[in-house]
């Protein structure tokens, strides 16, 4: 059973920074692609940045060039660093991995960006 732990979040000022981390219990190069996904309150669940096996990335409009989805293989760990936060970047942030048909989720961790 793959487990996935999202850690990161926090209260931050507008303008300012954070570094999500999502520890994966077994090997990240074995899934198809795994992403950062986030929801905020009273809106739809939406993909921010993927990451395929191969290492190709892609992201949201709203975050490009602000946000940098990232992995350590050797760690078994995703990171999605996140600069110039904006008020509407405050959600639940999700990490996603996908193998096969199968996907699987974190828990969430919560951002909350201050104006």
């Amino acid at each position: 059973q793959v487990q996935l732990v999202e850690s990161g979040g926090g209260l931050v000022q507008a303008g300012g920074s954070l570094r999500l981390s999502c520890a994966a219990s077994g090997n990240i190069f074995s899934f198809n692609a795994m992403g950062w996904y986030r929801q905020a309150t009273g809106k739809q669940r939406e993909l921010v940045a993927a990451i395929s096996s191969g290492g190709a990335t892609d992201y949201a409009d709203s975050v490009k060039g602000r946000f940098t989805i990232s992995r350590s293989i050797a760690k078994n760990t995703l990171y999605l660093q996140m600069n110039s936060l904006k008020a509407e970047d405050t959600a639940d942030y999700y990490c996603n991995a996908r193998r096969s048909m199968v996907e699987y989720w974190g828990q969430g961790t919560q951002v909350t960006v201050s104006s």
